[in-house]
């Protein structure tokens, strides 16, 4: 089970998505890791062979995925930002209609919606209508059609977006549960969403692929570059002009600053244990963004 994606890319006239991509995808949770905009969109509606690739392949087993054509498509599950879903159905019959749109006989999809229902804990209200849903459970839904196929390859595209803490938790633990025996790709700009569960984070930037690994070899970039500190009001401003910084806490008379830095920001400043929001910050982050913002 090994998808191979080499020096993929993607125009759309002169905007250049997808910059010469590589990388290979095996047995586990990968999450995508990357701001608005990065390209990981672009980049999984390719792997989904939802759009054509500008150049370079992808594989899967050895295979070019675009030969492979509808085998490769029977075994991709694919949920999108917005997947699309009837109102007026129960999740009960949009399930067993996807199933049907999927080829899947009567009685193995009554089986399998009977199955993923419970697994997405949606069974108590299988009978009620799509539109009286929330959030999070719309996201489970989406789930549930998504594996229907029992995939070997899922796709899933900034899944959290939107949710409460509560429900990213339950879609977290709903993934690792389903990812077992499969390739899962995970896009998000949530880093949360990604710390307990990714095997492996692919960090997107501008269209390519700049960094990959697990979390503490990529946190190891950052390990000697983060900084605490606890400063004044007036020292706040300047701080925030000539650094990046991922956390600031109001703390009576004094601010607290999380800073991103190569040298040692301020006499008060401490090194601490990077996060993963620092990594980010580290690669997305600007100088300045924030910068007259006043207190």
């Amino acid at each position: 089970m090994k998808l191979q994606v080499k020096d993929l890319c993607k125009s759309f006239k002169e905007n250049i998505a997808v910059k010469g991509t590589s990388f290979t995808l095996e047995k586990g949770v990968y999450g995508l890791l990357g701001a608005n905009g990065a390209g990981k969109t672009t980049l999984m509606r390719m792997l989904c062979t939802l759009i054509t690739p500008t150049g370079g392949t992808i594989q899967y087993d050895g295979e070019d995925i675009w030969t492979m054509d509808e085998r490769y498509r029977r075994i991709i599950g694919y949920l999108p930002q917005e997947f699309g879903y009837y109102p007026e159905f129960s999740a009960e019959d949009y399930l067993l209609y996807i199933a049907s749109l999927k080829g899947l006989k009567r009685l193995t999809a009554k089986k399998r919606v009977n199955e993923l229902l419970e697994v997405v804990s949606l069974t108590k209200v299988r009978k009620k209508k799509i539109k009286t849903f929330s959030g999070g459970m719309k996201r489970r839904l989406g789930i549930a059609q998504a594996v229907l196929n029992d995939p070997e390859i899922l796709i899933l595209d900034e899944p959290t977006a939107g949710l409460d803490p509560k429900e990213r938790i339950r879609f977290r633990t709903l993934i690792s549960h389903i990812a077992e025996e499969r390739i899962v790709l995970l896009s998000t700009h949530i880093v949360s969403d990604l710390e307990s569960t990714a095997k492996e984070i692919l960090i997107m930037k501008e269209g390519s692929i700049i960094a990959q690994g697990d979390v503490e070899k990529l946190l190891s970039e950052v390990k000697d570059k983060t900084w605490t500190c606890l400063t004044d009001f007036k020292e706040v401003k300047e701080l925030r002009s000539n650094y990046l910084f991922s956390n600031e806490k109001n703390c009576g008379d004094k601010v607290e600053l999380r800073i991103i830095s190569d040298t040692k920001p301020s006499n008060s400043a401490i090194q601490v244990e990077p996060a993963l929001e620092d990594l980010f910050i580290y690669y997305f982050g600007e100088v300045n963004e924030i910068a007259d913002f006043e207190i």
